[in-house]
């Protein structure tokens, strides 16, 4: 019975060639396509494995970025650091001389007034002891006048003295006088004239004072 049955087989594949064969193509087909369905999946696996490392690639690019950016702004940061001290300090600089050169203007002032004061002293006394109004008189008032308008200008000026209260920070007392016309602590009489620069006392007033 086996035997008949293989010869039967045999017989059909020999009757039938062409039915054979593409039962041949049809098995090498589907192995093909499987083939081509593991290469696919290959491919895919290796994509996956390249962007992978692209994307590690990339978060380690970003991260070196990001460490830049950090020392950047650090070194901004110590710059514009630097930069305020230096404005502050070139502020403080030009208050400084500033106030250094007023100092010096004011000194300067005060020295040219302290050398003056002589000469105011003198025609102040020429005046005094000229009896007669005359052209001579005159002309050396003149010239006493614009030598203290000169110095008022410079923002000196004479101190205030008779007829006001005592006050030692710009008056110096030589004597203490009775009077009737004037309350007791009241400068009397101006013995010697003072002078003063923005309140900064030259010369205080050498005064009579009521006592």
């Amino acid at each position: 019975m086996d035997n008949k049955k293989e010869n039967n087989n045999f017989e059909e594949k020999v009757e039938n060639p062409e039915n054979n064969e593409t039962a041949e193509n049809n098995n090498f087909a589907a192995e093909a396509e499987n083939a081509e369905v593991e290469v696919e999946l290959n491919e895919e696996e290796l994509n996956g494995i390249q962007m992978e490392l692209s994307r590690e690639e990339l978060i380690e690019e970003v991260k070196e970025k990001n460490e830049m950016i950090e020392e950047m702004d650090a070194e901004i940061d110590d710059l514009l650091s630097r930069l305020q001290r230096l404005q502050a300090d070139f502020v403080n600089y030009r208050k400084r001389s500033q106030r250094e050169k007023a100092e010096m203007t004011t000194q300067g002032k005060v020295e040219l007034c302290a050398s003056l004061l002589p000469v105011i002293d003198n025609f102040e006394r020429a005046l005094k002891a000229e009896d007669r109004v005359d052209d001579f008189y005159q002309g050396v008032e003149m010239i006493y006048k614009q030598l203290l308008k000169t110095l008022k200008d410079q923002g000196i000026e004479e101190i205030l003295a008779e007829g006001e209260e005592f006050n030692p920070e710009y008056h110096e007392a030589i004597m203490r006088v009775e009077s009737e016309e004037f309350e007791e602590g009241i400068v009397v009489e101006v013995v010697q004239k003072g002078f003063s620069l923005n309140d900064r006392v030259i010369r205080p007033a050498m005064v009579k004072v009521a006592g």
